[in-house]
């Protein structure tokens, strides 16, 4: 069961000790102002961790340790549970025991080693394919699609977009709460405000502070819209595409281009180049792989014979 689906789940320990600790970081991320997610996020992984850690008799702070953290990862490991998982409950709990030792819960820092997430090629669209899907939609999807893929925002940034949150003019667009509740600014071409421009005028030329993106029953497109509106073209053209894939695909697109990182790195809202330097690798494989095939040396033979 994912942490989405269990947000509204009420963790209320056995151990008052514990019940306490756990309460006390919870209202430690509150203080920190995360963001709903994060707070959802946070409850679910620790809760969970420490209703399992009663479940093997431990009945206050200073009983877990990294031996139990270990049992408890192998434990998901063994239902079946994805790296990615399995590396965000360890995280949380890393965050969880870090906090607990600055407050003087446990005696000791805890010392974990986080479990090892398998590096995958994950999908991007080529120009090729990002094409047939533009040409395959509707306005609204089309101005949708050609946004994400032009500016690299993330679905619920692009959602809670309004219409002055873009400068037509200019291209500018400004993301008044990201990842993390960040302000920052992304930028869109020509073509793409050409497109909003006439998906504006369908509209009616709506005021201002009206949804940048409106659903069939004119309500503000919801993060499900958006799914709905990725599986429906994705069915129509037999190229899958998704909010995440499009968001890698103007990272790919960018730095084939030659978009500087620090500049890609501030689009994207990352705090670090970590993930930037990630999708610079794969843009490395597709170097390798075409030296691969088409190496002049290696091919000297065959290009002489011709």
């Amino acid at each position: 069961m994912s942490a989405r689906t269990t947000t509204q789940q009420t963790w209320n320990l056995a151990s008052l000790a514990l019940n306490d600790a756990y309460t006390d970081f919870i209202l430690s991320r509150q203080a920190m102002q995360c963001t709903q997610a994060t707070l959802d996020f946070y409850r679910f992984t620790t809760g969970v961790f420490l209703t399992w850690a009663e479940g093997q008799s431990v009945t206050s702070p200073d009983q877990v340790d990294a031996r139990l953290v270990r049992y408890y990862l192998a434990n998901l490991a063994s239902k079946g549970r994805a790296d990615k998982t399995l590396n965000a409950h360890a995280r949380a709990i890393r965050t969880l025991l870090r906090f607990w030792h600055a407050e003087k819960y446990i005696p000791a820092p805890v010392s974990l080693t986080m479990p090892k997430m398998e590096k995958k090629r994950l999908p991007v669209l080529s120009a090729d394919e990002l094409n047939q899907i533009v040409n395959a939609a509707k306005p609204r999807d089309k101005a949708l699609i050609l946004l994400m893929a032009d500016s690299g925002l993330r679905r619920a940034e692009v959602i809670a977009l309004n219409w002055s949150d873009i400068d037509i003019m200019s291209g500018l667009v400004k993301v008044k709460r990201g990842k993390g509740g960040k302000a920052r600014s992304a930028v869109i071409g020509a073509t793409t405000r050409r497109v909003l421009l006439a998906y504006r005028r369908i509209l009616g030329n709506p005021t201002n502070d009206s949804p940048l993106f409106l659903s069939r029953t004119n309500e503000r497109l919801t993060g499900t819209g958006v799914l709905l509106i990725f599986r429906r073209l994705s069915a129509r053209t037999g190229i899958h595409v998704s909010p995440h894939a499009l968001r890698r695909t103007f990272v790919i697109l960018s730095l084939r281009a030659g978009m500087d990182v620090l500049h890609l790195q501030a689009m994207l809202g990352h705090a670090s180049l970590d993930m930037v330097q990630h999708y610079a690798q794969m843009v490395d494989d597709d170097l390798l792989q075409e030296h691969k095939a088409h190496s002049p040396i290696d091919n000297l033979q065959r290009l002489t014979k011709k």
